[in-house]
């Protein structure tokens, strides 16, 4: 087998595991904050949290999927090493945007949330 399948074969499952850890800690800990978005319907809050862990999964697997490919020849340890480096990097910055994100949209609607039960009815 060839470095760069080696490469592969590192690669691929640490990306994986990366994005289930950062999915199931979003999953878990996001249902407390969907609750409040959603005025306590649990029903609701989990379809919703459910939902956003499959596009969580596809997104960031798609994404370590698609970059898979490997560019340059590897024939040294030290180059798994530094290839490993980059391409799991960008994965931890792509998952660590996509939390981001996701928390800079579930904050905007819990401020929406928020101002619609504090207005009052007009007469």
């Amino acid at each position: 087998m060839n470095l760069t399948v080696v490469t592969y074969c590192i690669y691929l499952p640490v990306s994986i595991a990366l994005t289930v850890w950062v999915a199931k800690t979003l999953f878990h800990n996001g249902r407390v904050l969907l609750l409040e978005i959603f005025s306590q319907d649990t029903a609701l809050a989990d379809s919703v949290n459910k939902l956003l862990l499959v596009g969580f999964y596809l997104v960031n697997i798609g994404y370590a999927v698609y970059t898979l490919k490997i560019w340059n020849t590897i024939d040294t340890t030290q180059l798994i090493i530094e290839t490993l480096s980059k391409k799991i990097g960008w994965i931890i910055l792509v998952l660590g945007a996509m939390h981001f994100f996701n928390l800079f949209v579930l904050f905007a609607l819990r401020r929406k949330a928020q101002l619609l039960h504090h207005v009052k009815p007009q007469l």
